[in-house]
C-alpha cells in the first residue's frame, strides 16, 4: 500500500457498498477529537512538541495497532497529492493546509482515518455508506478506546474532553451524514426547512464542510452542540432528523412526478446530454447536470448509467484529481476542457460496457 494507492481512484472501497437509504444518503461519518493531556494544543504548540505527539503515535501504531494502517506525512507530499485526499474527505483542509508535523492514518479501505496534528492532536474520522451512523460511531470507539488505553487524554470531570476550538468541547464529537436533496431544492423547500434544522442543534452545510457550497445538492448535515448530550443521544438526534428529510425528499419526488414530469424528464435528458457532448464545463455545471442524472437514475426516468460512476465523476471532476491525471498544474480553462472529456470518456466506456454485456447475454 503507498500513496498512489490512495489518489489513483475516486472511489474509495467502502463507497462501493451498498447502504440503507443509499438513495439518497451518500455516507455517514463520526469524528472525534481528542488531543494529549501533557502536550500544547496543536493551535499553540512549540516544533518540538508537534514532533514528539507524531513520533509517539506513530509508535504506538506500528507496535500494537491490530488493523492495518498506512501513514502519510504531510511534509512529503506534493499540494496537488494533499489536495486529492481532501477532495476525498481522508483529510481536512486545515491539515493539507497547515502540517509542519501532520499526519493522516488511513485504512486499507479508507473508512479509517485518523489524522495527527490537526486542530487537535488527535482526530479520528470514521465513514460508511448509506444511513449507519450507530455502526459507524462504535467503529469509531473502537479506535477511541485503543489511543486512550496508552494516552492520557485531556479531560474535564465537567466539561468532558478538552479541545482545541471551544466548539467541540465536551463529547469531542462530529456526526454527519452527506444527502442527495435535489428535489428539495427543485420544489424550493429546502430554504424553509433549514432554519428549523438549525434550531434544533443541527447546521447543513456544503459538501466538503464549514464554509463550502452545495454543488450538485449535496448536503452535509451535521451536529452543532458537543456539551450535555451523550453521543448516542447526539447520533439519535442526528438520525431522527436525517429520517425525516428522507420522507420529505421522497415525497418531493413524487410530487415531480406526478405535477411535472414532462418538464423534470426534459431538464434530466437535457443534463445526460450536457454531459455527453460538452467539450468545456465548469465545476459548477458538472456538478448539477451530475446531480440531476443521478435524480433520473432513482426515479428509474434513465437507466443505463450506474450511480456509482456518478459518485465516482462528482470526484473525479475536482481540480486536484483533474491536475494529478495530468501530471502538471492547470488553469482553470484548461481543467473545464480536461473536465469534460473525462466526463465524456467515462460515460461512453460504461456505455460500450452495457452494450457488450447485453451482446454476450443473447
Amino acid at each position: 500500500m503507498s500513496l498512489q494507492r490512495f489518489i489513483s481512484e475516486a472511489i474509495s472501497p467502502w463507497m462501493k457498498q451498498s447502504g440503507p437509504d443509499d438513495d439518497i444518503v451518500l455516507s455517514s461519518r463520526i469524528r472525534l477529537a481528542r488531543n494529549i493531556e501533557k502536550y500544547t494544543f496543536p493551535i499553540l504548540t512549540y516544533q518540538n512538541e508537534g514532533e514528539e505527539v507524531l513520533n509517539q503515535i506513530r509508535q504506538q501504531v506500528d507496535n500494537s495497532h491490530p488493523n492495518k494502517l498506512e501513514l502519510l506525512l504531510m511534509k512529503d507530499l506534493e499540494q496537488i497529492e494533499k489536495q486529492v485526499l481532501v477532495e476525498k474527505h481522508l483529510i481536512s483542509p486545515h491539515l493539507a493546509s497547515d502540517s509542519s508535523f501532520g499526519a493522516v492514518l488511513l485504512s486499507e479501505d479508507e473508512s479509517v482515518s485518523i489524522m495527527i496534528n490537526e486542530e487537535d492532536h488527535i482526530r479520528i474520522q470514521c465513514l460508511s455508506s448509506g444511513l449507519r451512523l450507530q455502526e459507524v460511531l462504535e467503529n469509531a470507539n473502537r479506535f477511541d478506546d485503543w489511543l486512550e488505553e496508552k494516552n492520557d487524554f485531556a479531560f474535564d470531570e465537567k466539561r468532558g474532553y478538552l479541545t482545541s476550538c471551544p466548539t467541540n468541547v465536551g463529547t469531542g464529537m462530529r456526526a454527519s451524514v452527506m444527502m442527495h436533496l435535489p428535489a428539495l431544492v427543485l420544489t424550493q423547500q429546502l430554504n424553509h426547512i433549514i432554519p428549523a434544522i438549525n434550531q434544533l442543534g443541527l447546521v447543513v452545510r456544503g459538501i466538503y464542510g464549514e464554509g463550502s457550497e452545495a454543488l450538485g445538492n449535496l448536503f452535509q448535515i451535521s451536529n452543532q452542540i458537543t456539551l450535555g448530550k451523550s453521543e448516542t443521544d447526539i447520533v439519535e438526534d442526528l438520525k431522527s432528523v436525517v429520517l425525516q428529510l428522507i420522507e420529505r425528499e421522497r415525497l418531493a419526488r413524487q410530487m415531480l412526478l406526478q405535477n411535472s414530469k414532462i418538464q423534470l424528464e426534459d431538464r434530466l435528458y437535457r443534463s445526460y446530454g450536457v454531459l455527453k457532448n460538452c467539450r468545456i464545463i465548469d465545476s459548477k455545471e458538472a456538478a448539477k447536470c451530475l446531480s440531476d442524472v443521478r435524480l433520473g437514475i432513482d426515479l428509474s426516468l434513465i437507466g443505463g448509467v450506474s450511480r456509482t460512476i456518478l459518485n465516482e465523476l462528482m470526484i473525479l471532476t475536482q481540480p486536484g484529481f483533474l491536475q494529478q491525471y495530468a501530471g502538471e498544474l492547470l488553469g482553470p480553462d484548461q481543467r473545464d476542457i480536461r473536465r469534460a472529456a473525462i466526463i465524456r470518456e467515462t460515460l461512453k466506456l460504461k456505455e460500450i460496457s452495457d452494450e457488450e454485456r447485453g451482446g454476450s447475454q443473447k
